[in-house]
């Protein structure tokens, strides 16, 4: 798949790297995926061939790049049912249930997000992140539910990427946690790698990786004879790096319910509620969901906010908090 994109660099891009500027442009694209395209003289910088990628910019360049993707498998559209919660020209809102991966990748090609969309709208969504990934902007975790944004031209992806990139677009998400986070509202503000030891997991590291920036409050903490020490919060991102929550939340000291990566892998209490212990042991994946999402419409010029109830178990088991607690 081919695909030619542009740009025009404004005063804040003087001076800045053209592989860092178009990493931060075009999001879900790798920095080093970028710099393979511009080492192969697929950039123009002015309308004339540039292949280093660590040429400096100036005000008003005009950054041209072609983007083509290789060797990837087909999007197999499959009829999975979607929740879509707003609709227009230009983007969707869909409500992702817990479960469902949202683009193909290893030993998952079928059962995602992405095929669903392949097979609502065929090819009628924005192709920037290429065939795999069609009209998706950005991604939540496959045990995470909540709201995404899916753009349906390159010029709403275009505008949505770089809201992402530049940290305007609100997003909330409510979980559940063992503990109690203090103090009970902050943020916090830490470089986020791949994990050296396990390359599926995200860490907190003190020198490399990208700053990743979480604000939470503690919104009730449920204390009872009958159940461990457990917190609602609320967690708004000011950046979206990979398990973000998840891996602050564990460098904080607590983890979220469900999570059996950065979380409890096995459950054992002395005393607890039977029905939610019950509960709890069923649980498939995390209680994370992505309740709000806020951003400025790519075409309207309007700020939209959209928000979603929390999954029935979710509600479940916060109506049980509730009533031990009481």
């Amino acid at each position: 798949m081919n695909n030619t994109i542009k740009f025009l660099t404004n005063l804040s891009d003087n001076g800045k790297r053209v592989d860092v500027f178009l990493t931060k442009k075009i999001n879900d694209l790798t920095r080093s995926f970028l710099q393979k395209l511009i080492k192969r003289n697929l950039l123009k910088i002015n309308n004339e061939i540039c292949n280093s990628p660590s040429i400096k910019l100036k005000t008003k360049d005009s950054v041209e790049i072609k983007l083509i993707f290789t060797q990837e498998h087909k999007l197999t559209p499959k009829n999975i049912k979607l929740n879509i919660i707003y609709e227009d020209k230009d983007i969707l809102i869909i409500n992702k249930q817990r479960g469902l991966v949202v683009h193909p990748g290893a030993g998952n090609l079928k059962n995602t997000l992405a095929n669903a969309l392949a097979y609502k709208y065929k090819n009628n969504l924005s192709n920037i992140n290429g065939k795999l990934r069609p009209g998706i902007v950005h991604r939540i975790d496959k045990e995470t539910s909540g709201l995404l944004v899916v753009a349906k031209n390159n010029i709403s992806h275009s505008n949505l990427g770089k809201q992402f990139s530049e940290h305007t677009i609100k997003r909330k998400y409510k979980c559940l946690v063992w503990g109690i986070l203090r103090p009970l509202n902050g943020r916090i503000d830490t470089l986020i790698s791949r994990n050296k030891r396990n390359r599926q997991l995200m860490t907190v590291s003190d020198i490399t990786g990208k700053r990743a920036i979480t604000n939470y409050k503690t919104i009730k903490t449920f204390i009872s004879k009958d159940i461990p020490k457990i917190s609602l919060m609320e967690c708004e991102l000011e950046t979206g790096r990979t398990h973000q929550i998840r891996v602050h939340l564990s460098y904080k000291g607590i983890s979220i319910l469900g999570d059996k990566q950065y979380g409890k892998k096995k459950l054992k209490f002395k005393k607890i509620n039977k029905e939610i212990s019950s509960l709890l042991n069923d649980l498939q994946g995390q209680l994370l969901h992505a309740e709000t999402i806020e951003f400025l419409h790519p075409t309207k010029n309007k700020w939209m906010k959209f928000k979603s109830e929390l999954p029935k178990d979710f509600k479940k088991i916060l109506s049980l908090l509730e009533k031990v607690n009481s």
